[in-house]
């Protein structure tokens, strides 16, 4: 649902994943909905309170003895280790987890794993267009989707395609991140 970008499904199927765990006291369905609200809160770029959520799902996976879990749960940590601009404890994760898939023998999972740990191709503000030069400078002021959109009038649909034009291209995986380097490039 996340993918699909519903995120009003996902959040009401973590809701009801966590009240099942609740209901029926399941160490199963605790860790899994942890994970849930962990992958809600990344998707709403709050890393660090998904980093929360996912050591709570990685210590009930690793209780569980759940090794595909564990590693599921060790991809999302990097994913917010990384958003965090911690990419040494995110490539530690990232690795943990492809060494856990490789032993399970999970080979998609390998392959997404390796494409995760590839560093990331310099690029330069060059290589964005006009318009993503002028998002950049100003998600650097700490603006908004919404704010970026009304003083650029397009809509919050486009702005958000170029916030991740610009991630995609400059191999950045946060606000925090695009704001170091347009503050880098002078773009501010």
């Amino acid at each position: 649902m996340i993918a699909a970008n519903d995120m009003a499904a996902a959040r009401s199927a973590a809701d009801e994943l966590s009240e099942m765990a609740v209901l029926f006291d399941s160490a199963m369905l605790t860790a899994a909905a942890a994970r849930a609200r962990a992958a809600l809160l990344l998707a709403d770029d709050r890393a660090i309170e998904a980093l929360g959520q996912l050591r709570g799902a990685l210590s009930g996976w690793q209780k569980l003895d759940a090794p595909y879990e564990v590693a599921r749960t060790r991809v999302l940590m990097g994913t917010a280790c990384r958003r965090l601009g911690d990419e040494d404890s995110a490539s530690m994760e990232f690795d943990s987890a492809r060494r856990i898939f490789t032993e399970l023998g999970a080979a998609p999972d390998i392959e997404r794993m390796n494409a995760l740990l590839k560093p990331a191709p310099e690029a330069r503000a060059g290589d964005l267009t006009g318009r993503e030069v002028e998002v950049l400078a100003l998600i650097a002021t700490g603006k908004t989707n919404r704010e970026i959109a009304e003083d650029l009038v397009i809509s919050e649909r486009t702005v958000a395609r170029h916030v991740s034009n610009i991630f995609t291209k400059l191999g950045l995986s946060s606000r925090a991140a695009a704001t170091a380097y347009a503050y880098k490039q002078g773009l501010n």
